[in-house]
């Protein structure tokens, strides 16, 4: 316990230092603030110090509540797994991150966090992954799924979409411990809310722990009028008990013990101990106590979840120790110096490590070999085929397409079939990958009966099992792009990659937007599939109808966005998606579906090999010309379902002597990188652009007036006009959408032919 002690001060130490240097030690020619948070990263030193040295074992894995960033790499380099160099570099480019990155940061965090409360519940997610690997792969099952989150992230909305989804109850790997500091960023949290919250958990299933006083506290507790001092602090609200902690040492005898009926009780029991002793006391928190941590790990049950409130105080051991304004406070100079003599530790050489030779340099030595882990072995994800081969005739919807080439995929590359992993928040049925599920089954914790197996009226089989390839989860999207995260993760973290696809309503893209967003940043590799999108969901009205999602994924990073008009189109997107997941560089991606069937002659596709497949590279590049007369006086930009009103008005037009080129655009994102790519401009990754389809779409003596048309907001193809240095006009959707037939609703967003064609008539002479 002394070297345990020595090593918990010295990642007090380490962590204060970390943030000390970078703001007052590191030059900062900017003058902007660099800041870091000492205080956040003392309240979690003892509880992770505790977890680390007695409680991990090499399989688990731990998120690190944002803040405590500083403290994660102190352990990390206690451990030997962080050169020292890298402790001057906290908030430096190409150094330590603000916030724990398992794509940035050297020492490999096991889970990227920083957005409030999706760090958090990321473990829960990683705890359905790796059961998915281990059942389908050969993956050894096994190892705690660990969040470390404070307080304060429990009134973050994800937090109680993840705890209460029915998949989570049956998840005994998942343990979460919150740091009970009772602050936020600008105030201290308002009341006493920790009743509320473990009765939340406990009614969702979950075994609900308590580490709230430490043991010198509990001595007293156990004394003749110890009763009434743990009610006293019990009852206490959480603003009175900060403003004892801060009151002068020799105040806090009186009051504490204040004139309630209990005050004879708790003057006799305080009487033998010194004002020092008594403010020491009211700080023994069962957060700080390293045995009783140690011990509450410990009783923690392995079948289902379990939460930890551990009570701390922010701040913990530093001068600023329980100041309601000391979430970002720095300390001083004088302070640092006063920290370190406290400590027994270097001001100017802080980086020091424990000889290996003492007590605390073995324990350190010792407890990096339990937890060294065995080196990752990778599987290569399967060769993902280009086509395959299905002749799409008639009519059919880019959404309906999806559940076919899925179906399609198992029978003609079942290797690659076996990697796809498919998630909904139940709406897979309404997104066309019944067949899918059909064929593979639903994916399970555990196997469930299916009462309805022998009901041949239903359209989908509801089969749960362990082998299944179909995770449901309930009606909420945050959960939904979190799972494909860690989905997407397993290729970097267990070395076997799989291939996941999510499907949402198009509409409800930017409810999930931030988290899906973060999933991106820390490495998850998946497919989102909107749909049904846009206006062209006439029928469900303006609240189902989506303008945005264009914007949203041209904009996103580490992500391509396709937005296919024909089926065979949709296959060539979705594969070529697929063959750019679970791998190193690889990239997540996203494809905007329409429910409107299209008749598929429109695509006059080739029937010569060779081009035809140019046609596959153009689609895949961004835009394909499909109508080319050669003499045309203007050029119609059409998306997705727009395709029939793009070339009607090409009739039109042609019609009234004004000859129109229609071409098509199947990816803005690619064709908007082409366009950055070849003024030397590229900022988003720049992996599979193709400079020459801006000339192959746009040829330069084609080069007319534009009309861009998309059922999506109209500055999605804006820069078209200045790329090509043409006059433009931009249609689309601006306003919020309503409800309608198909050719109202078109009319009044002006999508229609006649539309079009008044807008080419603005632009150009007849």
């Amino acid at each position: 316990m002394d070297a345990l002690q020595q090593v918990e001060q010295r990642v007090l130490w380490l962590a204060t230092s970390m943030v000390h240097h970078a703001n007052r030690v590191r030059p900062n020619a900017s003058g902007v603030k660099v800041g870091g948070h000492q205080s956040s990263s003392a309240s979690m030193v003892s509880l992770m110090t505790a977890l680390w040295f007695d409680a991990l074992s090499p399989a688990d894995r731990v998120s690190v509540k944002p803040h405590a960033s500083p403290v994660l790499h102190a352990l990390n380099y206690l451990l030997g797994n962080l050169d020292a160099s890298y402790l001057t570099r906290l908030r430096e480019l190409g150094g330590l991150q603000p916030y724990p990155s398992r794509t940035k940061d050297p020492d490999r965090p096991d889970y990227s966090t920083g957005s409030v409360g999706i760090g958090a519940t990321a473990p829960v997610w990683g705890a359905i992954a790796h059961r998915y690997v281990s059942a389908h792969f050969d993956v050894e099952p096994g190892g705690r799924q660990i969040s470390l989150l404070g307080d304060a992230e429990l009134d973050e909305g994800a937090i109680w979409e993840c705890v209460a989804d029915p998949q989570v109850q049956r998840l005994g790997e998942v343990l979460w411990v919150v740091d009970l500091n009772r602050q936020s960023l600008d105030r201290i949290v308002p009341d006493i809310a920790v009743g509320r919250w473990q009765g939340m958990f406990a009614a969702a299933g979950w075994q609900v722990l308590e580490v709230k006083y430490g043991r010198v506290l509990q001595e007293l507790f156990a004394r003749k009028g110890g009763a009434a001092l743990r009610g006293r602090i019990d009852e206490m609200g959480n603003e009175e008990y900060q403003w004892l902690l801060r009151s002068p040492v020799e105040s806090v005898r009186e009051r504490l013990v204040g004139s309630g009926k209990d005050a004879k009780s708790l003057i006799k029991l305080l009487a033998d101990l010194r004002d020092g002793e008594v403010a020491a006391a009211l700080r023994d928190l069962g957060g700080h106590d390293l045995a009783e941590l140690s011990q509450t790990f410990r009783d923690v049950d392995n079948t289902r979840p379990s939460v930890v409130f551990a009570y701390t105080i922010k701040g913990r051991g530093l001068p600023v120790e329980g100041h309601p304004a000391n979430h970002s406070a720095l300390l001083t100079s004088e302070q640092y110096v006063e920290l370190a003599q406290r400590l027994g530790t270097d001001p100017d050489d802080p980086w020091q490590a424990f000889d290996p030779d003492s007590d605390a340099g073995k324990l350190c030595a010792e407890v990096a070999a339990r937890l060294a882990r065995p080196p990752l072995t990778a599987v290569a994800p399967p060769d993902v085929p280009t086509e395959l081969g299905r002749p799409y005739k008639g009519e059919h919807s880019t959404q309906a397409t999806l559940g076919r080439v899925l179906t399609d995929l198992a029978r003609d590359a079942p290797d690659v079939a076996a990697r796809v992993v498919t998630v909904s928040p139940d709406v897979a049925s309404s997104t066309n990958t019944g067949g899918w599920i059909n064929k593979v089954g639903v994916w399970s914790v555990q196997d469930r009966q299916d009462w309805f197996a022998e009901d041949g009226d239903r359209l989908v089989r509801w089969r749960e099992t362990s082998s299944g390839q179909h995770v449901e989860l309930g009606i909420a999207e945050v959960n939904l792009v979190c799972l494909l995260g860690e989905l997407g993760s397993t290729w970097s973290q267990v070395g076997q990659p799989l291939l996941p696809i999510g499907t949402v309503y198009d509409p409800f893209v930017g409810r999930a937007l931030e988290p899906w967003s973060f999933g991106v940043y820390a490495g998850g590799q998946s497919i989102l599939v909107g749909t049904p999108s846009g206006v062209t969901l006439a029928p469900e009205g303006g609240a189902h109808q989506s303008i945005t999602t264009p914007s949203i994924t041209l904009e996103q990073p580490g992500v391509t966005a396709y937005e296919p008009a024909f089926a065979v189109e949709t296959e060539w997107c979705l594969l070529d998606a697929m063959s750019r997941l679970g791998r190193p560089g690889g990239e997540s991606a996203y494809l905007r579906l329409t429910t409107r069937p299209l008749d598929q002659a429109l695509a006059d596709l080739p029937d010569d090999p060779a081009a035809r497949e140019q046609r596959r590279r153009d689609v895949l590049a961004g835009a394909y010309r499909l109508r080319d007369r050669g003499s045309a006086v203007v050029t119609i930009a059409v998306v997705g379902a727009l395709v029939p009103e793009a070339l009607g008005a090409a009739d039109e037009l042609e019609r009234m002597g004004a000859v129109c080129d229609v071409v098509v655009v199947t990816s803005y994102d690619r064709l908007w990188r082409a366009v950055q790519a070849r003024q030397g401009l590229a900022a988003k990754a720049e992996q599979a652009v193709d400079e020459g389809v801006l000339d192959r779409a746009f040829p330069a003596d084609r080069r007319t007036p534009l009309i861009t048309l998309i059922d999506g907001h109209p500055h999605t193809l804006a820069f078209l006009g200045a790329a090509l240095q043409v006059p433009v006009a931009c249609l689309g959707v601006s306003a919020f959408g309503q409800g309608g037939g198909l050719e109202d609703v078109y009319r009044t967003h002006r999508l229609d032919v006649r539309s079009v064609v008044e807008a080419a008539l603005d632009l150009v002479d007849v």
